[in-house]
């Protein structure tokens, strides 16, 4: 099975990303931001980094890339799609997913081991993953996760908030200014999917922590997810 990694100007992580899926034994393909052709992949990830320098607005400029259209036609058939860091700022300008990235409540940017934990282990992106909480980095200037009360509201009630920032004791992070909340983000949001559930993003990167050479292989429960659900959706489709 092949398992397509998008490259944009700035990007950084996604070396990281193709690695993460030859580990966990499919084929990486590496797709061009120029082109809106994604070579027959069954899932597609957009990687960490700072897509056009991200100098108006991260991923609001990466929007506009070709390859975004024929990201978009996929997701519209139901293909499964993850964005990460950068990858999740371009998701949510291009309205593939909920909410805004804003930047950071200190103002600062964050780049520590944080903790996050799945709200639901039976989606796309979470099936494999054990429901304790999972450590990995964060790097990022804008990773404030926003949306309206309505909006916020709605995801709860629909499922679609997929990870929170949680502290030592695996409680949620509520509280924007708790230090285990990394950027502010609100109901200690860090990751989210559209209502389909087929499209999704998150803050922390679990490409960079996919073997335990790296200091753990927790990222690889949401790396396997990914690639087994998007493996099913192949054979189905």
């Amino acid at each position: 099975m092949r398992i397509g990694v998008v490259t944009f100007p700035g990007s950084n992580s996604d070396v990281d990303a193709l690695n993460a899926l030859a580990v966990a034994g499919v084929e990486p393909v590496s797709l061009w931001h120029e082109s809106p052709d994604l070579h027959g992949v069954a899932g597609v990830i957009l990687p960490g980094g700072f897509a056009y320098g991200d100098y108006l607005r991260a991923g609001v400029i990466a929007r506009f890339s070709p390859v975004m259209r024929g990201v978009t036609d996929f997701a519209a058939k139901g293909g499964l799609v993850l964005g990460i860091c950068n990858g999740f700022q371009v998701l949510a300008e291009s309205r593939l997913v909920p909410g805004a990235l804003l930047r950071n409540r200190s103002l600062r940017f964050a780049s520590k081991i944080i903790a996050i934990k799945p709200q639901r282990l039976d989606s796309a992106f979470t099936n494999k993953a054990t429901g304790a909480p999972l450590h990995m980095p964060i790097a990022h200037g804008e990773g404030c996760y926003y949306a309206d009360e309505a909006t916020l509201d709605a995801l709860e009630a629909k499922g679609q908030i997929l990870f929170r920032y949680v502290r030592a004791d695996g409680a949620p992070a509520l509280d924007p200014d708790d230090p285990a909340n990394p950027n502010g983000s609100l109901r200690a949001i860090a990751g989210v999917c559209n209502e389909a559930g087929n499209v999704a993003g998150l803050m922390p990167h679990p490409e960079r922590m996919s073997e335990s050479i790296l200091g753990s292989d927790d990222g690889m429960q949401l790396i396997r997810s990914f690639v087994e659900s998007a493996a099913a959706w192949e054979t189905a489709r």
